[in-house]
């Protein structure tokens, strides 16, 4: 179903089309690009209100500005549907966030409008101020560079340390703030009620009201025009000397705030600010899901809402014969109240994630117990380092792929000082349609080469439930270790998953089953994918064993002897890289005790794999139920007697 697009919006092939128009006609466009995303995002799925809330902001600073020449950053990406339909792609955009398909946030190989990939908050300002500044050494001075970044970015220490660098340089560079107050929880924080208390204070409407009265005058004053501005400052300074602005203190020119759905004053204002030399930053106010009633409402549903009809606003569900898993997310938070309801010393600690991991679950029933701390990966742990000093047992929920983001502090912070601070790595593995930036691929190899460090990741939701109640005794609180567990994005495999707690015994695997020829070592949810291959393969008269090692570190070393005394073929299989990961691991272990076998390891090669739905990807990579089995008869039939890797 291809949705056709309005009379206006179809004339747009780029935004040199969009130029062409009179001025007259953009509230049309805005109008136009407003429904065309809702057509489209109701059939298809995709990101949503954080779109529809700068759908003028797009179409003023493709207007205004030079693209792609003048360059433009979509911090995170989530908002730059109507940027990607401007810029080419309209007639395709129906395949965006689909296997082969568009990415679903901008992405340098995909289109020269695209200046910088993004997908992680808050690398906007860093990004646009290296380019800046590059234009300034290369000589190119009537180059623009504007980032957009919304309220919950501005949390991260990214943004704060890219505007002060930024305030002692000369570069032409022009941030925008778009303050909607939410990012896809409610933003949290101090620079949430600053923000706040801009938006409110009389003395900086005043202020608003006297610069943009004057800057509508600009153009007529031609050379002294840098004397007005000068006088804006000024006045900026005198009128704030009893209330203090943090992006002037930055040494950031700070204009605003302006309301973000007036098309026409966006187009004014930033043909001003095109001509005001240096680093400054404007404010603008919008709404998240501006435009489409029941977004507005409930943002934070809205967020991503998957598919709905857009007359009545109802999201689409499926709807099932029998119980469904839960998705592992859900069996983590109902879990940790679980828990905490019985230890007293129990905290969790997520970086602007509540909803998205289920830490809202403990932050509803515990809200004193329960923190969320911005989009501040690196903080979360070592703020979860600072309790765990004092005897707080503490778990830290950050998606596989931000963790990167905190690597110094979980070494430094956490595991050099010997702390037990729980880590649950969700979204582990395929993200799915989210894409590279995403995927959750590399924290077993990353996690496991840290010392103090015990890494596990469960096959099942009872699993789950069990490594989490293991993390939280006295054995793991009082020694000397951290605790990985991680799990995928998605529903499990126990409809019935509400078990009993039990402790697991650290570095101790189990047997699925036994068999012949050929061991499939497998850790974590892909383990499922292992049960279904060997029963496609015992159709066929083969019987491969199969392991859940349920720890790569440490592994289960008697279980290893046990294999390798048995079986000359092993197939490793893992939801995370194949360099450095679980098979990895595997191969050490033979290396060290001298055995000999054929290895086959499968996971996600040394390749950036792009987005689509999980099996997708895996199927692309090999470790489908069917990769799988096909592998293991290729081990049966292989004549070899060489190591394979």
């Amino acid at each position: 179903m291809l949705i056709t697009p309005g009379k206006l919006l179809a004339t747009i092939d780029s935004p040199d089309d969009l130029r062409k128009l009179d001025r007259t006609n953009l509230p049309q466009v805005c109008t136009e690009l407003r429904q065309y995303i809702v057509d489209n995002v109701s059939v298809y799925g995709g990101h949503f209100g954080a779109s529809l809330g700068v759908v003028e902001l797009s179409v003023a600073l493709h207007y205004v500005f030079n693209t792609p020449d003048d360059q433009l950053i979509w911090d995170v990406g989530h908002q730059a549907y109507g940027h990607k339909i401007l810029t080419g792609r309209r007639d395709n955009f129906y395949t965006n966030r689909f296997y082969k398909g568009l990415s679903g946030f901008p992405k340098r190989k995909e289109s020269p409008y695209d200046s910088f990939g993004v997908g992680h908050s808050s690398t906007s300002i860093s990004a646009a101020l290296g380019m800046a500044v590059a234009s300034q050494l290369q000589k190119e001075e009537k180059r623009h560079h504007i980032a957009v970044i919304g309220d919950g970015s501005m949390t991260a220490g990214l943004a704060f340390e890219a505007m002060n660098h930024a305030g002692t340089t000369d570069a032409d560079l022009l941030i925008i703030l778009n303050d909607n107050c939410m990012a896809i929880d409610p933003n949290v924080g101090a620079l949430k009620e600053y923000l706040t208390d801009i938006t409110t204070s009389p003395t900086y409407n005043k202020v608003k009201d006297e610069v943009w009265n004057l800057l509508g005058k600009m153009s007529s004053f031609g050379k002294s025009a840098q004397e007005i501005v000068s006088k804006i400052e000024s006045g900026l300074k005198a009128s704030l000397l009893k209330q203090s602005n943090l992006f002037e203190s930055l040494h950031l020119r700070y204009f605003g705030p302006i309301d973000g759905h007036d098309i026409d004053h966006l187009v004014s204002v930033l043909n001003d600010l095109k001509d005001i030399p240096g680093p400054k930053l404007l404010h603008c106010l919008t709404v998240k899901g501006k435009g489409y009633g029941p977004a507005e409402k409930d943002q934070t549903k809205w967020h991503a809402p998957g598919l709905f009809d857009k007359v009545t606003g109802e999201i689409k569900k499926k709807i099932y014969d029998s119980p469904q898993p839960p998705k592992y997310q859900d069996v983590f938070g109902n879990t940790l109240v679980e828990l905490a309801e019985k230890n007293e010393k129990i905290v969790g600690v997520t970086p602007a994630m509540p909803s998205g991991s289920s830490m809202n679950i403990m932050m509803k029933a515990m809200p004193e117990r329960a923190f969320d701390v911005g989009i501040a990966e690196q903080h979360a742990v070592t703020f979860s380092a600072g309790l765990a000093t004092q005897g707080q047992t503490v778990f830290c929920n950050i998606y596989s792929t931000f963790m990167q983001r905190a690597y110094d502090q979980v070494i430094h912070d956490v595991c050099i000082q010997e702390l037990p601070v729980v880590f649950c790595l969700d979204r582990a593995g395929f993200a799915g349609a989210d894409g590279p930036t995403h995927h959750g691929a590399y924290d077993i190899a990353f996690m496991r080469c840290i010392p103090n460090m015990i890494v596990a990741s469960p096959m099942n939701e009872q699993e789950l439930r069990n490594l989490m109640y293991t993390a939280q005794s006295d054995q793991i609180q009082k020694g000397k270790q951290a605790f990985t567990i991680r799990y995928p994005r998605g529903e499990g495999v126990m409809p019935a998953w509400r078990t009993p707690l039990e402790n697991v015994e650290i570095g101790k695997g189990r047997k699925i089953r036994d068999g012949k020829e050929v061991a499939i070592l497998t850790i974590g949810h892909i383990g499922n994918y292992a049960v279904t291959a060997c029963e496609l393969l015992e159709k066929e008269g083969l019987f491969p064993a199969h392991y859940d090692m349920r720890f790569v570190k440490p592994l289960d070393e008697a279980m290893l002897h046990e294999i390798f005394q048995r079986y000359d073929k092993v197939v490793t299989v893992e939801d995370g890289c194949i360099m450095g990961g679980f098979g990895s691991a595997i191969l050490e272990f033979m290396s060290n005790h001298g055995y000999l076998a054929r290895i086959k390891r499968l996971g996600i090669p040394d390749a950036v794999i792009e987005h689509g739905e999980q099996i997708e990807l895996q199927r692309e990579c090999g470790f489908d139920p069917e990769g799988i089995a096909r592998t293991v008869k290729q081990m049966i039939y292989q004549e070899a007697n060489s190591v394979v890797i």
